[in-house]
C-alpha cells in the first residue's frame, strides 16, 4: 500500500472531494466505502426513468457561487425549488411558514394582520425565557403554529416529548411575510439532472483514485493504519475510538419505497405530516423533483427511529450532554497524527451538501500541499 498517499474511509460527499481535489494534486489515494455503492446518502438509483434519492430528499442549495460553480463541474442542475407542504389531518398548509400559511390558518390577507396574530399568541409567554423547545417555538410563532405545524412532527423526528427538547434545536424559524412558497433563501438551489451518483462517480473518476465498495475499515483497521501514511475517516467518531468515552446519539430512519401504477401521487416532491396519527414524517415522491411525467411513480414514507449501533446514523443530537461527549473525543483525534476526521459523522454535526463541500475543500487545501 506504500504506493498510496490517502487513504480515505467512505466515499459520500466529503471523501469523494476530498479524494477529487488529492489527484488533481498529485497524489494517489485509495477509497473504500463499507455500502455497496458510492455517493453515500446522496446516492440515487434510477428505477423506471425516475431517479429515486436511497437515503432522503436531497436539494441542493447554497449562496455561496463558488460552491455553486464547483457542483456544475460534475453535473447539469434543473430548476427544482424546493416548496414542501405540510398536511395535518388531511389540512394542507405551505411551508414554510409564510402568507399562504397564515392564510389558510387564520384568512389574514394583510402582512400586518398576520403579524399582529402571531404577536397575539406570543404574548402567552411574556417576557420568560423559553426552557425547552415547545416554549420557544410558541415564543417565536405562536400556538396554533406550533401546535398543528411543529409539536408532533417535531416529537416523531426527535422520538421525545417538545418538553424534554433544548430551546437551541429552533433557535429561529423561518417565517416569511410575502406569498413566497420557496423554502429557501439561497442564491442557487436545484437538482442534478440524471441524480446525484453521477457526481461522486465523476469525482472518483481519477487515474490517481482506486475505489472498492462493500469494506468495512473495521475489520481490518489496525492494518489499514499501518499501511497508509494518511487516513481521511469520514465514519462516526466515536466508533472510531470504540466508544471508549461513551456512545454519541443520533437519530436514524428507515424508508418504505413503493413503486405505484399512477401518474402522480401527491402532486408534489415532499409532504410533511405534522400530525401525532401518522407514524411517518413525510412522503416523497422522488419524479416531482425532475418534473418527471412517467407513466408510474414512486413514493418514499419517511420514518425516524432511535439509533441504535448496528443502525445507520443520520443525524447527530446535538444537546449537551452529546456535545460535551463530542468535544472529549474531538481532543483525542486532534492527538492522531495519521488521521483527519471529516463530515457529518465524523465532525459530530449536522451539514447540508455546500457545507460539506466548504469543509472537504478547506480540509484538502490545508492538508494537501
Amino acid at each position: 500500500m506504500s504506493q498510496y498517499d490517502y487513504l480515505v474511509v467512505g466515499a459520500g460527499l466529503f471523501g469523494a472531494v476530498f479524494a477529487h481535489e488529492a489527484a488533481l494534486k498529485g497524489k494517489k489515494v485509495k477509497v473504500i466505502e463499507k455500502r455497496d455503492h458510492i455517493a453515500g446518502n446522496i446516492y440515487t438509483q434510477e428505477s423506471e426513468g425516475i431517479q429515486v434519492h436511497r437515503y432522503g430528499a436531497h436539494i441542493f442549495h447554497t449562496s455561496d457561487k463558488e460552491v455553486w460553480e464547483y457542483v456544475n463541474q460534475f453535473a447539469e442542475f434543473n430548476h427544482y425549488i424546493n416548496s414542501p407542504i405540510a398536511n395535518y389531518k388531511g389540512e394542507i398548509y405551505n411551508l414554510p411558514f409564510n402568507m399562504n400559511t397564515f392564510n389558510k390558518l387564520w384568512g389574514v390577507v394583510t402582512p400586518a394582520e398576520a403579524q399582529a396574530k402571531i404577536e397575539e399568541q406570543r404574548s402567552v409567554f411574556g417576557d420568560k425565557k423559553p426552557e425547552n423547545l415547545e416554549e420557544q417555538a410558541i415564543s417565536l410563532v405562536g400556538t396554533d403554529i406550533y401546535e398543528k405545524l411543529i409539536k408532533d412532527y417535531t416529537e416523531k423526528q426527535w422520538g421525545k416529548s417538545t418538553k424534554e427538547l433544548p430551546a437551541f434545536i429552533i433557535r429561529r424559524l423561518p417565517v416569511r411575510f410575502t406569498y413566497d412558497n420557496n423554502y429557501f433563501n439561497d442564491t442557487y438551489q436545484g437538482i442534478p439532472i440524471g441524480g446525484y451518483t453521477q457526481i461522486v462517480e465523476k469525482m472518483l473518476d481519477h487515474a490517481n483514485i482506486d475505489v472498492e465498495t462493500g469494506v468495512d475499515f473495521f475489520a481490518d483497521r489496525e492494518q489499514y493504519l499501518a499501511d497508509f501514511p494518511k487516513i481521511v475517516f469520514t465514519g462516526m467518531i466515536d466508533q472510531y475510538f470504540d466508544y471508549q468515552l461513551g456512545t454519541l446519539e443520533y437519530r436514524s430512519l428507515r424508508f418504505e419505497t413503493e413503486k405505484l401504477d399512477m401518474k402522480n401521487y401527491q402532486g408534489n416532491a415532499v409532504v410533511n405530516y405534522t400530525d401525532d396519527q401518522t407514524p411517518y414524517t413525510r412522503i416523497i415522491e422522488h419524479k416531482h423533483f425532475e418534473f418527471g411525467t412517467q407513466d408510474k411513480t414512486i413514493i418514499t414514507k419517511e420514518h425516524s427511529k432511535t439509533w441504535t449501533k448496528g443502525d445507520e446514523p443520520y443525524y447527530p443530537v446535538n444537546n449537551d450532554r452529546n456535545n460535551r461527549l463530542y468535544k472529549a473525543y474531538k481532543q483525542l483525534a486532534d492527538q492522531q497524527d495519521k488521521v483527519i476526521f471529516g463530515g457529518r459523522l465524523g465532525q459530530y454535526r449536522y451539514y447540508d451538501m455546500h457545507q460539506v463541500i466548504v469543509a472537504a475543500l478547506q480540509c484538502v487545501r490545508t492538508e494537501v500541499k
